[in-house]
């Protein structure tokens, strides 16, 4: 069958864009290469693509392997462009959030933390790479504990609990802090911005234990 490879290729690129969610994490740093790379052979392919309409049009489209072909491409590049995340949400899989937290660092990172429904958590930080953090939570009056933390390539500890307390920028009573601890000791805490709560109405104390 001619042009074999082309379509091994574009059915590869495919299968990659549509499953970025399980592996692109896993990559840490190296997850911006991977990321240039499909963009790379994303426009190879649509190179490729114009090579064989132009071909088409000069065989009168009569020949019916170069028709699929064109279909082929043109429907897995249009799906990448408009669906750059793939075709499922594969993170609607793991539960409803309930709560929803953020922070942008220098450089426009960005770090997203997550409480499920079912009791798990995520924490995923773009910043030149992708990572993801992922565990349990408890929650316990007012205070929320992580357990069987998975940590990501690179990092060695993660936080041991967290509390809900009004924002320290926005003193309007509408807007809210996820307050990240340490351990007891650990008085100053790291800040994310809360985007959304269902989880508990907000606090100013630490956990007493």
């Amino acid at each position: 069958m001619k042009n074999k490879g082309l379509i091994i290729s574009t059915i590869i690129f495919f299968l990659l864009v549509n499953t970025t969610y399980y592996w692109e994490s896993k990559l840490g740093l190296v997850a911006f290469p991977a990321f240039l790379f499909l963009v790379i052979v994303f426009f190879v392919l649509l190179i490729l693509l114009l090579r064989q309409i132009i071909l088409a049009i000069k065989e009168k489209f009569s020949e019916r392997q170069r028709l699929l072909i064109i279909a082929i491409l043109t429907t897995v590049l249009a799906l990448a462009f408009f669906k750059p995340a793939g075709l499922i949400d594969f993170e609607k899989f793991e539960g409803k959030d309930i709560l929803v937290a953020r922070r942008e660092g220098a450089a426009n990172c960005m770090t997203t933390f997550k409480l499920k429904e079912n009791s798990k958590f995520t924490e995923k930080s773009v910043c030149f790479g992708m990572t993801e953090i992922k565990g349990d939570y408890k929650l316990k009056k007012d205070t929320i504990f992580f357990e069987n933390v998975e940590l990501a390539r690179g990092e060695d500890e993660f936080y041991k609990f967290a509390v809900i307390r009004p924002s320290k920028f926005n003193k309007d009573n509408n807007h809210f802090d996820l307050v990240r601890y340490k351990d007891l000791n650990d008085t100053t805490g790291h800040e994310l911005w809360i985007t959304k709560n269902d989880l508990y109405k907000p606090t100013d104390k630490k956990p007493n234990r």
